[in-house]
């Protein structure tokens, strides 16, 4: 079963109220919408949108990690974005994903009807406001990553480290991604995106107590090379 046929099978035609505020944070990004949404699990690796589908959700991660991806020509896999607890993904300007979407790690999901953001939207100018934030923000980072992807290969896993530092808001992180993730996001090979944390490490730039676990030592030395 199709992923999207799986969530129209399941989305509750009115959801409890109760059961939703169990797993939605307290910082709401749609306000009183995220109510008319439904909590979903989804396995690591498992499809939550396929390429072309129709864009009939949009989704915010309540707990794991998703990435979005497109499959190139050449067999390739460019992975265009991660997106962590808080951030909303999906949102589409026309009525079918350009991407795919999966699950990093174990995940819970909220999964919100495009149509009842759009139509509230209309109607509220603070729900209009937001979902304009939202989508600005999307494109400021297809922005960025694209720029990245011009940078030499220390550069891009300098940039990928702060970024990820940033939007943890801490010098410790735990990678939900693995390395082949990393690769795909950066345009760079595994062993690349391996021999330059090495290097990292043995320049005292970061430290790397697990191969899920980067710290980083010393940002100014990662700025500079972003710079």
């Amino acid at each position: 079963m199709r992923t999207q046929t799986a969530i129209r099978t399941q989305f509750p035609q009115s959801s409890s109220n109760a059961a939703v505020r169990t797993f939605v944070p307290e910082q709401t990004l749609f306000g009183s919408i995220e109510l008319a949404g439904a909590p979903m699990s989804f396995t690591k690796g498992a499809e939550i949108y396929g390429e072309d589908e129709p864009s009939d959700y949009v989704y915010k991660i309540v707990k794991g990690a998703v990435r979005s991806y497109r499959i190139l020509s050449d067999g390739r896999r460019q992975i265009e974005g991660f997106y962590f607890p808080g951030d909303v993904f999906g949102l589409e300007a026309g009525d079918a994903h350009g991407s795919s979407a999966e699950a990093v790690s174990d995940s819970i999901i909220l999964v919100v009807r495009r149509s009842t953001i759009l139509d509230t939207a209309q109607r509220d100018s603070d729900v209009a406001t937001q979902l304009w934030s939202c989508t600005a923000c999307e494109l400021s980072r297809a922005r960025d990553h694209a720029l990245l992807l011009v940078k030499t290969a220390q550069e891009r896993v300098a940039a990928f480290l702060l970024d990820l530092a940033n939007r943890f808001s801490g010098n410790s992180v735990e990678l939900p991604m693995s390395r082949q993730d990393i690769a795909d996001y950066l345009g760079l090979t595994i062993e690349t995106v391996s021999r330059t944390l090495t290097q990292f490490q043995d320049n005292a730039a970061i430290e790397l107590p697990t191969s899920r676990r980067v710290v980083l030592r010393n940002r100014g030395a990662l700025h500079t090379l972003n710079s």
